[in-house]
């Protein structure tokens, strides 16, 4: 990885299946972005540990992640694959920046909130300090740009707040980290139900997974919502079907699209006709991928030495953060 080049850093949960929403939300955006940037792509394992303690698929579900996310195209060779837990510089800066961190504003955050009210048994330290782990990801590789969505906006905020705190405190050792806003890459993909985004874990028949068969794909958008279709020329788009040309435009032919607005425009769309190409061209879209991830999560060989190869980038960059936090920090004796 050249030096010079602003650094990218992003983290991937090992939990739930990849769908369309992140191919074209995410990963889309992050093949274009290992051209032009060093950047440190995480499958953060020991982030799942505080929602999903239970460790029996942890490594099969790694695996498919990494098999799906190099599927998708990201390049081993040029960005930086790896495991959180094979960094384990990761522990050491957490640790340190868990004396900066305040009870009460890891209270506040929205995810801590959200979590303990799905897990009220096991409100545990690393749900509560997630933030922190978080920024210990980010700030390790002195990170400036970090793509993410609305959702984590305050884990960043949260994250330049421990920076200038250790700054501040210590010396300058970091950058502040930013969102990336893809602008007008950033696209929604809409669920089959007419309601809301495309999601790993709400309503799984109203999203497509990277992972579904042709015949399962086939049979979700056959589904999706319609109506009788519109009763005067040029009529505005309710939202449902909105969404269907949505789909379409992400994956059909220019000639498809035009197609099907002008049939609906002179009142004359059939929705099973539209469905039937929609599903056709999704899965024209996803097979290659699902094939080419499967080919990969098989091959353990090939995937552990990605992670190596991804954890000594990983490493180098973490090594030299943390022989200089140490030395600002008054920890050389």
């Amino acid at each position: 990885m050249s030096k010079g080049k602003a650094i990218v850093m992003s983290g991937i949960r090992p939990t739930g299946f990849l769908h369309l929403g992140n191919y074209f939300g995410a990963m889309r955006n992050y093949v274009k972005l290992q051209e032009e940037y060093t950047c440190f792509f995480m499958v953060a394992d020991l982030h799942a540990l505080t929602t999903h303690p239970d460790t029996k698929e942890l490594k099969s579900n790694v695996h498919r992640v990494l098999a799906e996310n190099i599927a998708c195209g990201i390049n081993p060779d040029k960005a930086a694959l790896y495991c959180q837990s094979h960094v384990r510089e990761t522990s050491e800066l957490y640790l340190y920046l868990n004396m900066l961190a305040y009870l009460g504003e890891l209270e506040k955050t929205t995810t801590f909130k959200d979590k303990a009210r799905l897990q009220p048994d096991n409100i545990n330290a690393g749900l509560l300090t997630y933030p922190v782990l978080q920024t210990a990801d980010i700030i390790l590789h002195r990170a400036t740009w970090v793509p993410v969505g609305k959702d984590q906006e305050q884990h960043l905020e949260m994250a330049r707040n421990f920076v200038n705190r250790f700054n501040h405190r210590y010396g300058d050792v970091f950058p502040e980290p930013m969102a990336y806003n893809f602008g007008e890459d950033l696209v929604k993909v809409p669920s089959l139900d007419g309601t809301g985004k495309m999601s790993k874990s709400e309503n799984q028949l109203a999203t497509l997974y990277l992972a579904d068969t042709d015949e399962m794909i086939r049979k979700k958008v056959m589904k999706a919502k319609t109506d009788s279709g519109p009763t005067s020329p040029n009529s505005p788009k309710p939202d449902y079907i909105e969404n269907i040309f949505q789909l379409m435009r992400l994956v059909s032919s220019p000639d498809t699209i035009a197609q099907f607005e002008s049939a609906y425009d002179e009142c004359s769309i059939r929705y099973g006709d539209m469905k039937k190409q929609l599903a056709e061209d999704m899965v024209n879209f996803i097979a290659p991928i699902r094939e080419k991830a499967e080919s990969i999560r098989t091959n353990e060989t090939y995937l552990k030495e990605i992670m190596e190869k991804g954890a000594e980038k990983a490493r180098e960059s973490a090594s030299a953060t943390m022989k200089l936090v140490r030395a600002t920090m008054g920890l050389e004796y």
